[in-house]
């Protein structure tokens, strides 16, 4: 389902930061079990610089009214100079050929709406260089235990210390979900349907996806609500979670806000984790100010723990800016940033970027700082590839670069955000420089 098709859910994702003043949209969770395999049959059955003074921590959305989060202590930069561009969220930069001299550029094609799909999985949190291109922490602390440190023991030729012997698994085997997660989907609807027809919901809710997506079936949504309805009523979690966005999208099944509330609420105190992010997000939206926040909140830190990048996300802003916190809570904003970073939400990287450089809820350390906008820059964020150029500018974490700075004024501009100190600073380039920028600008791929 796209979510920005949803009037109640694309609303939704607006609210926690108009009631924090910051203007960076949400996106809505979805927990549906991704399969390892795409087929959709059996076939075989198969340099860091100077400090700058801080800045708003808060800044990402390109679309927002009031300008994105400025560098203020960097001259060319001032906060009111930056105008917006025109289309929401992260899009990637106009390409086209190489050697064409046109600053615009052709238009530049907007980026799809980003959906979550949880894998369950723990982000490690050590500490990397931007040349890894994936920097950490500016205070060097570890945050949780690295996955990767058995791997660098034995870079360092250190000997690898014995594991502990696995525990056997006790629990019941699903075989039906363990055909789905091989791509298996024939098979998996053949487990299932008996199962469903039966009343287990768990299988229900299978049945339903299998539905949904189409997989080794025709895609059929009717018939998905149907599964969904049922797994609801039988209280599986991950059921409620699906109907409650149906009943809220009122496409395929009548739109229903009390129900979907109610289901929503159900998945989420049962421990689904997308739930108790989307709950979260309800609760702001009934509840506007600083009392939905706070009701909100716990539902964000129960999702953040199982994953969840919105959530994480969520947490690294309501930790900064809600007052009265415990310290053990406000000390893990950052944490909490870094993990949503990690997994690839781009409005989290180029946050993190911001705060590094400005020592904001840490220490200063403009290398990562550097390292983060970079990534989020070259994954299409058009606010990051604004902020990228004056670090190349002013060689805050990186060498002075006067072309990878027009590169990037390029991109965002054809983007249509439009800075007057970064055109200024483009227009006093060479001739060849200008050339070299454009030049670069058109080899763009985000990445």
């Amino acid at each position: 389902m796209t979510r920005a098709s949803d009037f109640r859910l694309f609303r939704l994702t607006t609210l926690l930061c108009c009631a924090l003043g910051a203007g960076v949209p949400f996106a809505f969770a979805q927990d549906a079990p991704k399969p390892e395999a795409a087929q959709a049959d059996n076939s075989g059955e198969h340099a860091g610089g100077d400090a700058v003074p801080a800045m708003v921590p808060n800044a990402a959305r390109p679309d927002a009214a009031e300008p994105a989060t400025a560098l203020p202590g960097i001259p060319g930069a001032p906060a009111d100079s930056t105008t917006s561009p025109a289309k929401a969220g992260p899009a990637e930069a106009a390409v086209g050929d190489e050697n064409a001299a046109g600053l615009d550029g052709p238009a530049p094609d907007s980026r799809a709406s980003r959906l979550l799909e949880p894998t369950g999985e723990s982000e490690p949190v050590g500490r990397l260089t931007p040349k890894d291109g994936n920097p950490a922490l500016g205070d060097g602390k570890t945050l949780q235990a690295p996955s990767e440190g058995l791997g660098v023991l034995d870079r360092m030729g250190v000997p690898l210390p014995e594991l502990p012997a696995e525990k056997a698994y006790s629990g019941k085997i699903d075989e039906a979900y363990g055909a789905f997660q091989r791509g298996l989907y024939l098979t998996a609807m053949e487990l299932a349907i008996p199962r469903a027809e039966a009343g287990d919901a768990a299988a229900q809710t299978l049945v339903a996806e299998l539905f949904n997506q189409g997989f080794g079936v025709k895609r059929d949504r009717k018939q998905a609500a149907f599964w969904y309805k049922q797994a609801a009523e039988g209280g599986d979690p991950a059921g409620m979670f699906k109907y409650a966005l149906l009943l809220m999208e009122g496409r395929v099944v009548p739109r229903d806000r009390k129900a979907a509330d109610n289901f929503m609420k159900q998945a989420a105190d049962a421990g689904n984790a997308s739930a108790q992010f989307n709950y979260g997000q309800m609760l702001v939206a009934d509840m506007p100010g600083e009392k939905g926040l706070r009701a909100a909140l716990p539902y964000y830190e129960k999702s953040a723990e199982q994953g969840i990048a919105d959530a994480q996300y969520a947490l690294s802003q309501l930790y900064t800016n809600l007052t009265g916190l415990p310290p053990e809570k406000t000390r893990r904003a950052r944490e909490w940033l870094v993990r949503a970073a990690r997994a690839g939400f781009d409005t989290a990287q180029l946050d993190l970027g911001i705060w590094l450089v400005n020592g904001i809820a840490g220490e200063r350390d403009n290398e990562a700082g550097f390292g983060w906008l970079s990534r989020a820059a070259n994954g299409g964020n058009v606010v990051a590839q604004n902020r990228l150029a004056y670090l190349y500018i002013n060689a805050i974490g990186t060498r002075p670069d006067p072309v990878e700075a027009g590169k990037w004024f390029v991109l965002s501009r054809r983007a249509g955000l439009h800075d007057p100190g970064l055109e200024d600073f483009y227009l006093g380039l060479t001739d060849e420089q200008q050339k070299a920028a454009i030049s670069a600008a058109n080899k763009f791929r985000r990445r």
